[in-house]
């Protein structure tokens, strides 16, 4: 398996990388599928996604969209929610995983990485419950034994 493009994260003014994909249970709710060009990116598309405060909780958008369609139609936002230049991800329920700092184990498949740190970022229809750091350790000799 190949490590896969992952989504972005607009968080407190900053770009980060997801190793989540928020966007998927809508998806598979719709019976939505996207085509993959690339080994790279078997999902289709590629979102941005962004944590907005709003009437007292912070709440995560989709902000924009690309997809393919067919393997020569992209798509966009506004083709999947008509009318919408960001949208409300209130079918989302779970953790974000957003690795951060030096990377400490490279694993080419999927986001199985490991980063010194990730920000989990909890959401409960897609408003923000809760938020930590997890610390990560490089693995050792030991730890591949077992």
């Amino acid at each position: 398996m190949t490590a896969q493009a992952s989504d972005r994260l607009i968080y407190a003014g900053k770009g980060i990388s997801l190793c989540t994909n928020p966007l998927s249970p809508y998806l598979r709710q719709m019976g939505i599928q996207f085509i993959s060009r690339s080994t790279a990116n078997w999902r289709g598309y590629i979102a941005t996604w962004e944590v907005i405060e709003c009437e007292g909780a912070e709440r995560l958008y989709l902000a924009k969209l690309s997809a393919n369609r067919s393997h020569s139609e992209k798509i966009g936002l506004t083709d999947l929610f008509p009318g919408f230049d960001k949208v409300f991800a209130h079918w989302f329920t779970g953790e974000l995983r957003c690795p951060q700092g030096e990377l400490l184990n490279y694993v080419h498949g999927g986001y199985a990485s490991t980063y010194e740190y990730d920000l989990m970022m909890e959401f409960k229809q897609g408003v923000l419950v809760h938020k930590y750091a997890k610390h990560n350790k490089s693995p050792t000799t030991e730890d591949s034994l077992f």
